[in-house]
C-alpha cells in the first residue's frame, strides 16, 4: 500500500467512519471541512510516527504539512527520503 492509500484508509475508518473513498477528497482541508479537529490531528501524527517510523517535530505541526491528504503525503514522503 502506498502512503496515500494507508493514510486515506486511516482517515476514512477513524474520522469519517466509512470505507467510501468518495467521501474524502485528497485536497480537502481537514480543519476547514470539519473532518479532523486539533485533537484528531494529534492522533494522525501518532499514526504517522508508528506506521511510517518518522518523527514529527513541534515546528512541523503546521497546516502546510498536516491539513489534507495531499499535504500529509508530501510531508511523509519528504521525511522518508531524508531518513
Amino acid at each position: 500500500m502506498s502512503v496515500e492509500q494507508k493514510l486515506r484508509s486511516y482517515i476514512l475508518d477513524n474520522f469519517l467512519f466509512t470505507d467510501d473513498q468518495a467521501a474524502l477528497n485528497s485536497a480537502d482541508s481537514f480543519l476547514a471541512k470539519g473532518i479532523i479537529d486539533s485533537t484528531g490531528i494529534m492522533e494522525v501524527i501518532y499514526f504517522l510516527q508508528e506506521e511510517f517510523g518518522i518523527e514529527v517535530a513541534d515546528e512541523e505541526m503546521v497546516p502546510a504539512n498536516l491539513d489534507s491528504v495531499n499535504n500529509i503525503v508530501a510531508f511523509v514522503e519528504r521525511k522518508l527520503k531524508a531518513k
